[in-house]
C-alpha cells in the first residue's frame, strides 16, 4: 500500500508525463541521410527523384519493364520538347507545329528505352548525388557519381533549366545526351525530314523494346 508521500510522488511524475506529451508529439522525426541530401534544393530533389527511378529500373527482368518503370519518372523530370529541340537542333524551326507535337510524342518512349537499354549493362550500379547544385547560367548543374557492380566510379552531370527540369546529361563530364542525339537524328533528318526522324524514333523504340531478357548467369 502507498503512502501519502509516494501517492504524491507518482501524481506529480504524471502530470509532467502528460505535460511533455504534447511538445514531444510536436518534435519531428530526424530526416533520413537521403532526404537532407537534398532538402531545400529543387534541383537535386529533381535528380534525385530521376536516379530512384533509375536504381528500381536497375531491379526489372527487360527493356520493356525497365522503361515502363522510367517512363513516367523521365516526364516528370526532363524537359523533354527541349531536348528534343537540342537533338534536332536549327532544323527544328522549320517543322510545322503538328509535326513538332508527333515528333515530342514519339520522343519520351524513344527516351526511356534508351535509358532501359543503356541499364543492361549497369547492373549492381549506385548513384551518389551532391547534395548541391551549381548555378549554370539561368539554371543549375547537379553532379552525380554513379559507381558500377564492380566498384568504379563515373561521374554523370544534369543541366537543369529555371523550372528545375533536365535538359542534358554529361557522361563523363564531356559526353552531351543532346550532342549524342543530335549525331543520331542528323542522318534521318537528312534522308527524310521530320516524317523520317519521326519514323526512325518510332522503329528504334519498338526495337530496343523487343531485345530478349538476358539469360541467368
Amino acid at each position: 500500500m502507498q503512502t501519502r508521500r509516494e501517492t504524491l510522488r507518482s501524481l506529480t511524475i504524471a502530470a509532467c508525463l502528460a505535460a511533455a506529451l504534447p511538445a514531444l508529439a510536436q518534435t519531428p522525426a530526424p530526416a533520413s541521410p537521403a532526404a537532407a541530401a537534398g532538402e531545400g534544393d529543387p534541383a537535386v530533389a529533381t535528380v534525385r527523384k530521376m536516379t530512384d527511378a533509375l536504381e528500381a529500373a536497375l531491379k526489372a527482368g527487360d527493356v520493356r519493364a525497365r522503361a515502363e518503370i522510367l517512363s513516367g519518372p523521365m516526364k516528370e523530370t526532363f524537359d523533354l520538347p527541349a531536348m528534343l529541340r537540342l537533338g534536332v537542333g536549327t532544323r527544328w524551326k522549320d517543322i510545322p507545329a503538328a509535326k513538332q507535337q508527333e515528333l515530342t510524342a514519339a520522343f519520351g518512349p524513344y527516351l526511356s528505352a534508351t535509358y532501359a537499354t543503356r541499364l543492361s549493362a549497369a547492373a549492381g550500379s549506385t548513384f551518389a548525388i551532391d547534395p548541391k547544385s551549381e548555378a549554370r547560367g539561368a539554371g543549375r548543374i547537379v553532379h552525380v557519381t554513379v559507381t558500377d557492380g564492380s566498384g568504379d566510379t563515373s561521374p554523370v552531370d544534369y543541366v537543369l533549366n529555371a523550372e528545375n527540369r533536365i535538359t542534358d546529361v554529361y557522361l563523363q563530364g564531356t559526353v552531351s545526351e543532346a550532342g549524342t542525339l543530335r549525331t543520331g537524328f542528323s542522318e534521318p533528318l537528312q534522308e527524310g525530314g521530320a516524317d523520317g526522324l519521326l519514323a526512325h524514333l518510332k522503329k528504334s523504340t519498338e526495337t530496343m523494346l523487343a531485345a530478349p531478357a538476358p539469360k541467368a548467369k
